[in-house]
C-alpha cells in the first residue's frame, strides 16, 4: 500500500507527500491556464508562459499537473520547451480520457485505442519514455457520472504493465468508482472538484488519507454561491489576505493528503499563491470557514 508522508518544508507551505514512490511538494502547479482562451490554442504571451513554468521549479515546486487536452497539446509542449531535460525532483502528472472538438468542447475518449494514443501523445509532447502519473478522467464537463470504470481503467493498467506509466490515478469520479478502480490496480491519487463550499468528498478524502492516497482538488474557488463567496471574502478581509489565499490555506489544513495545483499564467500570481497557501489560520478562522460548506 502507498504510504503518504507529511513533512515540514521551509520552501513551500504544506511540506511533501509520496505519490507511490515519488516525493512531491503538496503545493504544486496546474498548467491548464498556460493555453489560450478557453484552454484552446497557444498563449498570448509564450515567453511569459515559459517563465511561469521556470519560476514554479525555481520556487521548489516538484508537482506539475497537465493534460494533452490542454490546448490541445499546447501546455505539454510548453512544459518540454521550458523544463526539458527535467530536474530529477520534478514529477509531471497528466490526464487522459478526453479530447477537444473544434469548438473547444471536452469529448470523452476512453476506448482502449484512444487511451493508448493519448498516452503516446503525452510521451511525445513531454519528451519522456515513461509518464510519472496518469489520471484517467471520467464523467463529463459537468461533473461525475455513475457507471463502471473497468474497461478504460484496465486499458491504462495495461499501458502501465508495458512500462509507459509509473503510477495511476483517477479523476472526476465517485467514491464507488474509486473503489472499483482500486479493485483492479493500485492508485496513488484522486483528482476531483472540492473546495470550501463544495465538500461532497469529505468522507472520501478521509478514507484516502487512511490509505496514504493523495486527493487533488480542482477549482479551489469554483461552485460558490454569492452568500458563500461573501463569507469567504469577509474572512479574507479580516486576515488581510485574498480569498484565494484563504481557500488554499484551508485546503492544506483540511487533510495532509490534499495536494494543491492552483493554476496561473502570471509569475507574480504564482508567487502570491505560494505565499498565500502558507497563511496561518487560527482555530476560530477554521471554524468560521467550515461553516461555509455547512
Amino acid at each position: 500500500m502507498n504510504t503518504g508522508t507529511h513533512t515540514p518544508s521551509t520552501a513551500l507551505p504544506g511540506g511533501t507527500w509520496l505519490l507511490g514512490d515519488l516525493t512531491v511538494t503538496r503545493f504544486g502547479y496546474g498548467a491548464m491556464q498556460l493555453a489560450g482562451p478557453g484552454v484552446m490554442g497557444p498563449p498570448a504571451d509564450p515567453d511569459g508562459a515559459l517563465a511561469v513554468l521556470r519560476e514554479a521549479v525555481g520556487l521548489g515546486i516538484t508537482h506539475i499537473d497537465t493534460a494533452g487536452a490542454y490546448g490541445p497539446r499546447v501546455t505539454n509542449r510548453l512544459i518540454r520547451e521550458a523544463l526539458h531535460p527535467y530536474p530529477a525532483p520534478l514529477h509531471l502528472v497528466t490526464k487522459v480520457g478526453a479530447v477537444r472538438d473544434e469548438r473547444g468542447g471536452w469529448i470523452p475518449a476512453r476506448r482502449p485505442e484512444e487511451l493508448r494514443d493519448a498516452v503516446h501523445q503525452n510521451l511525445e509532447d513531454l519528451g519522456l519514455a515513461s509518464l510519472d502519473v496518469v489520471n484517467l478522467r471520467l464523467g463529463d464537463a459537468q461533473g461525475t457520472l455513475p457507471g463502471s470504470v473497468a474497461e478504460p481503467f484496465e486499458a491504462v493498467v495495461e499501458l502501465q504493465r508495458q512500462g509507459l506509466i509509473r503510477h495511476l490515478g483517477v479523476s472526476n469520479v465517485t467514491p464507488e468508482q474509486v473503489a472499483e478502480a482500486q479493485s483492479i490496480a493500485p492508485i496513488v491519487c484522486v483528482q476531483n472538484m472540492y473546495n470550501l463550499a463544495y465538500r461532497q468528498d469529505d468522507e472520501l478524502i478521509d478514507a484516502l488519507a487512511g490509505q496514504g492516497i493523495a486527493y487533488v482538488p480542482f477549482f479551489p474557488l469554483g461552485g460558490f454561491s454569492p452568500l458563500q463567496s461573501t463569507a469567504l471574502s469577509a474572512v479574507a478581509t479580516r486576515l488581510g489576505a485574498t480569498p484565494m489565499s484563504v481557500a488554499l490555506a484551508w485546503l492544506l489544513r483540511r487533510s495532509p493528503n490534499i495536494l494543491l495545483i492552483p493554476g496561473t499564467s502570471s509569475v507574480a500570481h504564482l508567487r502570491e499563491n505560494a505565499e498565500g497557501a502558507g497563511l496561518p489560520l487560527s482555530d476560530d478562522d477554521l471554524a468560521e470557514l467550515d461553516r461555509i460548506g455547512g
